[in-house]
């Protein structure tokens, strides 16, 4: 017998009403549905000082990065949902994961990915998942090829879901090649 995969779905963006919020809501509603176990999480799960060797030196590694670590290593899968701040991803976000890389050996390494990202723009916040794709992929993440960046997310992304079958087809095939990786 085959136990559902178990995913931890963490939307990067720390603005109430974040369309990234949304879409990891719905991400996660939707690996529900397809049998799979789906934990929602957000950065404020997860705080962390601005790291500074000192810190760390005095301290040793953040509290809330071992509990992200932690947390990577209880699931099979990771679906980040990160907005796009100037091109890259929020620096809350680096900082979190500046912090984590500090664990040897690497949480990060192995642990399969996929990247989300919703904006009002054209792209979707697809800049910032490259950006982050780097990072990730540095400490040895195993980040799916397919990823899901939403355009017009302030129309089509809906209290209800997707305003455009399309899209909601989209999402659905990229979280199904997810869940047969994991």
């Amino acid at each position: 017998m085959t136990t559902a995969p178990q995913l931890l779905v963490f939307a990067a963006s720390t603005r109430p009403g974040s369309l990234n919020r949304r879409l990891a809501e719905t991400a996660a509603d939707r690996l529900r549905a397809a049998g799979a176990e789906a934990r929602l999480v957000d950065l404020d799960d997860y705080p962390v000082p601005l790291y500074r060797g000192g810190i760390e030196l005095d301290g040793g590694v953040a509290e809330g990065a071992r509990r992200f670590a932690d947390d990577l290593a209880r699931h099979d899968g990771l679906v980040l949902v990160s907005p796009e701040y100037n091109h890259s991803m929020p620096g809350a976000l680096k900082n979190l994961l500046d912090w984590v890389s500090r664990i040897k050996p690497w949480p990060t390494s192995g642990v399969r990915a996929m990247l989300m990202s919703a904006s009002p723009g054209a792209r979707g916040g697809a800049r910032g998942l490259a950006a982050l794709r780097i990072t990730l992929e540095s400490n040895d993440m195993r980040v799916h090829e397919t990823q899901f960046a939403l355009p017009a997310a302030d129309r089509v992304l809906t209290e209800d879901g997707f305003s455009d079958p399309g899209e909601s087809d989209r999402l659905d095939h990229a979280l199904k090649a997810l869940l047969a990786a994991v």
